[in-house]
């Protein structure tokens, strides 16, 4: 087997550095506040605690706790502390003699803590905080000089004062691959990079800025993964097979196209006003016996504080929290707004006898009525959370959305706003605007993006990575998530995968391609509406069509509705549902369809089970058209009419059950394009033209399911609330990168993509330094990359089908190298 050049040269050297990084970044596996904090609290916080320094150490916070030079991060075994718990001699021995000595199993936690780099939650003392996080919002001041970013003016302060020199710019193309990843998790194009290169425009990093912010379906397909972790929405898992767990990818998505003004965003994932968005309030409904930590009214509350005010529950779900302020019932409390039963408080799984009180977190901004039914309730806390009296609502997000472009939360972690920012102004300041914009998302990321810090060198992080010391000198570069990581390297290698998995309608139509879509289907329905006369109500038929698909497909949408509900089914998968006829369902088709490439090969079949509702006969009627473009040119259209069939509720249960069509079918009744159903023409129209947009796009990670690969970079399975992924490497992830078969198979595609194009051996090291890392290669790096399409090209015969595998392995080998490098790995 032969092994080329650049893969003795650079995928050993990239594969130990890996491996390097892994061997010093530990996975930080210790629980602080269940682990740590009760022994310490128990053994050594009343003398080295609070106000007590006994002997001149004090363990109120990880600085003290190590100026005191009795612990040695990552060294147990010289961490002075520790050999005095474990003493025998009762002069040494600590606690002292006449205090219960720390256990053995407890010994072995704390020497596992120190092993693991003492890891300490940021902002915990054990000293009673002075700090009162503010509710209310706070006007700031700002310093000035006028004209001058608002960011920039209150970090010049800040800078001034902590004696420190502000990053000075980056060069034009690390600031363009920087703020396109983070704005919308995609390289530039080399196109972009030419014109943003060869623009001399003096505001042309705001233009930038703009056009990315502007580019509504990109940007909602890279944020749909920081919001699918925060709001624990995937497409597979935990409850879904069950019933257990309901999507909102349909509504999330919709929401971040159109840029939804963030108080509307919460109040409709609070009080959803359908079932679109209504997967979030109510959780997973696990299979078999709970605790009483995790019912779905418990899950409601840790989900409702963590998501939208950075108020970690979990604790306080099973005890008073040991880190913060919140009480057993206060998170019971506010589970008793969602549950439609009486609540009762267990502490540590044990009822206690008393019956949880909806109220929310905050009473001083309002109460909640007790009086009042469920979804009542659920709207009175919609508007407290979403008053603008309400500073922490505006504070956690604006602080979330700064650490993803700047690499770390003005307050850290995030999901502890309790503990004190490093500088409150510009944590006010950034709320305020976000409420002053409407509540615009996009307002925040605009201002942080152009602000000149951003577009600053970004910090170099010195060699603690527990420490919780933190002063802000600038910009932290940041891993590429798993799905950045992904749709970078399908960009380059032409890769990505033909369907998606999220159930979304892609893209944005334009309303003049929606007003040229011309509607061909009828409404539909049984013989009951024959002669004029109204359905019966509560009558269910299924509808049946079906569709030949001769070549591949390469764009194909459909839209349907019902009055008053469907299930649609294509070739036996369920695909989709929908309960509001005035709402038009829209499906991309690709990942559905099969391609029947002869006559023998059986046709698609398209079946949907249609419900009339109401309380007694009224009018129903089904609508369903799909547009298909093929790779050959052809254009194919199935629209509901005349020709389609259906049959009663009975045969069409047969049928789902045995997998196999069953009669009697008759044919439907046709109402035409009936006056009363007109007012979904604009939305049938408007699905129809997104569909087929966003067909043409490259397939992105946030749409699909997780794999092996992008589980080890590190996407979560979101059976809980994520809302920072880890930094830190792992063996798994060097092993999966260097030798997993996903990354290979697709490395084996780009590969073959340039070995059989026209490129000469320059232009194809060059094409993938620029589309990789925005920049050209350097003299050293374009040599070892010429040498090894160089010496592939001598193993075979020029043209030769030897030739062509020497040169695709050397390109494949060419592309690992460059995906391995941190530059690439990094959004710097």
């Amino acid at each position: 087997m032969r092994v080329s050049t650049i893969c003795l040269r650079c995928r050993l050297a990239a594969l130990s550095t890996v491996l390097s990084l892994v061997l010093v970044t530990p996975a930080l596996a210790i629980d602080f506040a269940h682990e740590v904090v009760p022994i310490l609290r128990a053994h050594c916080v009343k003398c080295h605690g609070g106000d007590e320094a006994k002997g001149g150490f004090s363990l109120n916070t990880r600085k003290l706790f190590l100026e005191g030079g009795a612990a040695e991060p990552g060294n147990a075994k010289e961490s002075h502390f520790l050999e005095l718990i474990a003493s025998p001699d009762n002069d040494m021995q600590m606690p002292p003699k006449d205090l219960p000595r720390v256990p053995a199993d407890q010994r072995r936690i704390l020497a596992r803590w120190v092993n693991e780099g003492l890891p300490w939650t940021s902002g915990f003392t054990f000293r009673e905080n002075s700090y009162v996080p503010p509710l209310l919002p706070r006007q700031v001041n700002l310093p000035g000089p006028v004209g001058l970013n608002p960011i920039d003016q209150i970090l010049r302060k800040h800078f001034k004062e902590a004696g420190l020199v502000p990053p000075k710019p980056v060069d034009d193309s690390t600031f363009l691959r920087r703020v396109s990843l983070d704005l919308v998790g995609l390289l530039p194009t080399q196109e972009q990079r030419r014109r943003f290169l060869a623009s001399e425009n003096a505001n042309k990093r705001q233009v930038l800025v703009d056009d990315l912010l502007g580019r509504d379906v990109d940007y909602a397909e890279h944020w749909l993964t920081f919001w699918n972790d925060l709001l624990r929405n995937d497409y597979t898992g935990t409850g879904f097979i069950t019933g257990g767990r309901k999507q909102i990818s349909k509504w999330l998505y919709r929401s971040l196209v159109e840029n939804k003004s963030y108080d509307q965003f919460a109040r409709q994932l609070i009080s959803p006003p359908d079932n679109d968005s209504r997967g979030f309030i109510d959780g997973i409904k696990w299979r078999g016996t709970v605790s009483a930590g995790q019912t779905v009214e418990i899950q409601f509350a840790q989900s409702v504080a963590q998501s939208f005010l950075g108020i970690n529950l979990k604790c306080a779900s099973c005890h008073d929290s040991f880190i913060d302020r919140w009480k057993l019932t206060d998170a019971y409390s506010l589970a008793a707004v969602y549950s439609n039963r009486p609540l009762d408080i267990h502490r540590c799984d044990k009822p206690t006898g008393e019956v949880a009180t909806p109220a929310w977190l905050f009473p001083e901004l309002g109460e909640i009525d007790t009086g009042l039914p469920p979804n009542e309730r659920l709207k009175q806390l919609a508007d407290l959370m979403t008053d603008q009296r309400n500073g922490r609502f505006a504070r956690t997000i604006v602080n979330r959305l700064w650490a993803q472009l700047m690499g770390q939360g003005i307050v850290h972690p995030l999901d502890a706003m309790h503990t004190e920012p490093w500088n409150e102004d510009l944590l006010d300041f950034l709320a305020n605007y976000l409420v002053e914009s409407g509540y615009n998302l996009k307002a925040v990321l605009r201002l942080i993006a152009t602000s000149a810090v951003y577009g600053g060198v970004s910090e170099v992080l010195g060699n603690d990575p527990a420490s919780t010391e933190h002063v802000f000198v600038g910009r932290r570069a940041h891993r590429m998530t798993a799905e950045q990581f992904m749709d970078a390297v399908w960009q380059l290698t032409g890769a990505a995968p033909a369907t998606i998995d999220a159930p979304v309608a892609r893209g944005k139509a334009d309303p003049q391609s929606a007003a040229q879509v011309n509607l061909q289907a009828e409404w539909v329905w049984g013989q009951s509406q024959s002669g004029g006369k109204p359905a019966p109500a509560g009558e269910t038929l299924v509808f049946r069509a079906e569709l030949r698909v001769p070549a591949e497909i390469k764009t194909g949408v459909a839209v349907l509705t019902v009055d008053n509900a469907f299930d649609l089914y294509i070739n036996q998968r369920k695909v989709v549902s929908g309960d509001e006829w005035s709402k038009p369902q829209t499906v991309a088709l690709s990942k559905w369809l099969k391609v029947q490439k002869d006559d023998t090969e059986p046709a698609n079949q398209i079946e949907i089970i249609a419900r009339n509702a109401g309380s007694g006969p009224n009018l129903a009627g089904l609508f369903f058209e799909a547009h298909l473009t093929l790779e050959n040119g052809a254009k194919i259209t199935l629209a509901s009419g005349p020709n389609w069939s259906y049959t009663d509720e009975e045969q069409g249960r047969k049928r789902l059950r045995s997998g196999k069509l069953v009669g009697p079918w008759k044919k439907v009744v046709s109402a035409g394009r009936p006056a009363v159903y007109a007012g979904v023409d604009a939305a049938l129209q408007n699905g129809l033209a997104r569909g087929k947009a966003g067909d043409l796009m490259m397939v992105r990670a946030g749409l699909v399911k997780s794999d092996f690969l992008m589980r080890s970079l590190g996407r979560p399975n979101r059976d809980q609330i994520v809302t920072s992924r880890p930094a830190d490497l792992t063996t798994l992830e060097a092993i999966d990168l260097s030798n997993g078969e996903t990354l290979a198979r697709t490395l084996q595609l780009g590969a073959l993509r340039y070995a059989e194009s026209d490129l000469s051996d320059r232009q194809v090291v060059q094409e993938i330094f620029i589309g990789a890392l925005t920049r050209p290669p350097t003299n050293a790096e374009l040599s070892v990359g010429l040498d090894a399409l160089r010496m592939a090209s001598v193993e075979g015969e020029p043209g030769d089908a030897a030739d062509l595998s020497s040169r695709e392995t050397a390109v494949q080998d060419l592309l690992w190298a460059v995906f391995m490098m941190p530059e690439f790995l990094m959004v710097r």
